[in-house]
């Protein structure tokens, strides 16, 4: 019985640390936007009615997206590779740094609806904080002054800031409240790593043999395609927008 308490605690906990880096990460675009608007004067609203449709619009897409994962041959199964971050960078590039933030956790929600949890949560915060190191930065550097450089320094530095900041992540605290979370060792989940690659061997080695490369793979290939296709997509955003 005192074992059970203490593991709704520990989910409750989580759960409540969750919806603080929810709350943190959206006061931090909310801000950064806020600067921005006042730097170039204008008059338009971080969130219009128009703005709200279209989040809901890429959120849906994204959570679409989500719901395919790709597993990577340097990596445990429980890390994949999917590109729901293409729809929340290109709806951030178009709508600003909340509406990107907004998208992120609108398609966790909408991806729970459709699929449940099979990591305790600890994917989904995952997958909503380096989501948002990403589209971030990316979209900020492009918010101040959008130019076709700016659009693709600003994809380079998200990735960058991805890669740095899910690698640091996963080993400070994603692995170790997993593996709190399902009761195991943290060396179980280095063990599964180690079977892929015997160059793992602890938690350091772990996220940057396996962590890291899934990021910046993932980083790549969405800025990529979302500097291909914006450029197209823009002229139809700008008559919702």
């Amino acid at each position: 019985m005192n074992g059970l308490i203490d593991s709704v605690k520990e989910n409750v906990i989580f759960l409540l640390e969750f919806l603080a880096v929810v709350v943190v990460i959206f006061l931090i675009a909310y801000v950064a936007e806020k600067l921005a608007v006042k730097r170039s004067e204008s008059r338009e609203r971080i969130l219009s009615t128009r703005k709200v449709a279209m989040i809901g619009m890429f959120s849906a897409i994204s959570a679409i997206l989500m719901l395919f994962e790709f597993p990577m041959p340097f990596a445990p199964d429980f890390y994949k590779l999917d590109f729901s971050e293409l729809p929340a960078l290109i709806g951030t590039f178009a709508f600003g740094p909340v509406a990107g933030v907004m998208i992120e956790f609108c398609k966790i929600i909408l991806k729970l609806l459709f699929k449940s949890t099979s990591t305790a949560f600890v994917g989904e915060l995952a997958n909503f904080a380096v989501g948002c190191s990403f589209i971030l930065p990316a979209s900020l550097i492009y918010l101040f002054h959008k130019s076709k450089k700016n659009a693709i320094i600003g994809c380079v530095s998200g990735t960058l800031c991805m890669t740095i900041f899910g690698t640091a992540f996963n080993a400070i605290y994603l692995l170790p409240k997993f593996a709190q979370l399902y009761g195991m060792p943290l060396e179980v989940l280095i063990d599964m790593g180690t079977k892929i690659n015997s160059s793992i061997t602890n938690i350091t080695s772990f996220v940057c043999f396996a962590v890291a490369p899934l990021n910046l793979i993932k980083g790549t290939s969405v800025s990529i395609i979302t500097l291909l296709v914006y450029k197209h997509l823009s002229p139809i955003i700008k008559k919702t927008h």
